[in-house]
């Protein structure tokens, strides 16, 4: 690393960010993502790979997952058009799939604990990967659950879980969850968010 960098990451980082926000809101400005545009923009992400801000990171991830097959599809379009506008901040029009409110959570949101209480991610989020996630949890005394079991203790969905969460990979983990709080047991359902406001992380 030169010392230029060295010395003035968080700098770049927010410059990096506001580029992307940018790139987003252009992108996104027809309410349509192309295949062009998706290229570009992972090409774009590639070049700044080297950050250490998730937003850019995850989203590296996921545009490269939904391009491995070298073809973005009509709900790989959508989806990524939702992420691009959260990350822009525009509102989501009607129709279209909505963040982590529009979800099963608790409501009223609980205070969390975490010394000694079980979490489990699902969905891609904001504030990392899932291994930084878990760090997370474990720094702040908590403890990392493989699955939705009887004894987990917390569920936090991604801020890019959408509201099709139904027909998503991680759905399953969902519905367990929210059958065992049917049924009466304490497992919190929780967003993101409400996670890093009461970790404080």
């Amino acid at each position: 690393m030169d010392i230029f960098t060295r010395f003035n990451r968080n700098k770049i980082a927010d410059r990096q960010l506001d580029t992307l926000i940018g790139l987003s809101k252009g992108i996104a400005a027809d309410g349509n993502v192309n295949q062009a545009e998706a290229e570009f923009l992972q090409s774009w992400l590639v070049q700044n790979g080297q950050s250490e801000h998730p937003v850019i990171l995850n989203l590296l991830s996921k545009v490269s997952e939904t391009l491995a097959d070298g073809v973005l599809d009509e709900e790989e379009s959508r989806e990524l058009l939702t992420i691009l506008r959260t990350i822009s901040g525009e509102s989501s029009e009607i129709g279209e799939v909505a963040k982590t409110s529009a979800l099963p959570l608790c409501s009223p949101a609980p205070k969390l604990e975490f010394a000694g209480k079980s979490y489990l991610f699902t969905g891609t989020c904001a504030y990392g990967n899932r291994k930084q996630c878990q760090a997370a949890i474990e720094t702040l005394g908590g403890v990392v659950a493989s699955s939705v079991t009887k004894k987990l203790d917390v569920l936090v969905l991604g801020t890019y879980v959408t509201e099709s969460w139904a027909h998503e990979t991680f759905g399953r983990k969902i519905e367990k969850a929210m059958a065992y709080r049917e049924s009466g047991l304490p497992i919190a359902i929780v967003s993101e968010q409400h996670w890093v406001n009461e970790a404080g992380v």
